[in-house]
């Protein structure tokens, strides 16, 4: 029985790439299940792609193969590599750093080298800039076809040999959390942080409390108030910021019906970091004469 073929590019849909790799993938057989993890990753954006795999990859059966094609380096001496991860799922990309997060969070088993001269969509030896397609579906539609088995896609290359981004760890320093902005929420413009739950519960912070929220971009502060700790959007007003747990269990920044990061210009990426400190309590009280 065939097992799932997941796609993921930043070709986006206004053309007809996606459709081609498809198309490939049913000429290796008809019984493979094609399903679009995203094609709406911003152009080159190896980090973004990485991210997304590590978010998805996991909620997916054993055995399901995903191609991510972010490949701003088609037609160079990157490799097209392999990879089978811990938890048993299959990604075929180039080797440009879109395995970081799958590498870091939930560990790779093996990882081989795909012979692009020999493993390729027959007639395409021509083509150089569509690996997409010629290689990438081709080959993750063989894997999840069984037409080949994963040992049989090319010789194993070290783990240590295969290129990786930079991920900076969340730390806790005198109950003050920093940690990087991995990626947005896209639709919403909400901020998806590295900053795991379990810090708040390691600092004694709980739904309701006032916190200190300050934004960096290249060591530049360029945001900071102070955001109450919701258990969801509802608690606070619509236009109003907080501070939630998101869907992979990691602190996330958000405005009520809004995008926080329209609203205050924010990026992701490592060069963007978030601090967060539990908020002094202010009593008011009221002067009775």
């Amino acid at each position: 029985m065939a097992n799932d073929l997941v796609l993921q590019t930043d070709f986006g849909l206004g053309d007809g790439a996606v459709s081609a790799m498809y198309g490939v993938a049913r000429m290796v057989s008809g019984d493979i299940k094609i399903s679009d993890l995203t094609h709406e990753i911003p152009p080159y954006d190896i980090w973004v792609a990485s991210y997304r795999l590590y978010q998805t990859v996991k909620y997916w059966p054993a055995g399901t193969v995903f191609v991510s094609v972010v490949d701003p380096g088609v037609g160079s001496t990157r490799r097209s590599i392999v990879c089978k991860t811990t938890s048993g799922h299959y990604i075929i990309t180039p080797d440009n750093g879109t395995l970081t997060h799958i590498q870091h969070y939930d560990g790779i088993e093996e990882i081989r080298e795909i012979d692009e001269i020999i493993s390729r969509l027959p007639h395409s030896e021509e083509s150089h800039t569509f690996h997409g397609r010629d290689i990438y579906a081709y080959n993750g539609a063989r894997l999840a076809s069984g037409e080949v088995t994963f040992e049989e896609l090319g010789d194993v290359t070290a783990l240590n040999s295969v290129e990786l981004l930079t991920i900076d760890e969340a730390k806790i320093e005198n109950n003050r959390l920093t940690g990087s902005i991995d990626v947005l929420d896209v639709r919403f413009g909400s901020l998806w942080t590295n900053i795991p739950l379990d810090f708040f519960k390691q600092t004694n912070i709980t739904h309701g409390d006032l916190l200190q929220v300050t934004i960096y971009h290249k060591g530049k502060k360029v945001y900071q108030n102070l955001l109450q700790f919701a258990k969801s959007f509802a608690d606070v007003n619509i236009g109003e910021p907080l501070v939630y747990v998101n869907s992979l269990v990691n602190i996330g920044i958000a405005v009520n019906q809004d995008s926080f990061s329209d609203l205050y210009h924010i990026g992701t990426g490592i060069d963007w970091k978030l601090e967060l400190r539990k908020a002094k309590k202010i009593i008011f009280e009221e002067e009775i004469e």
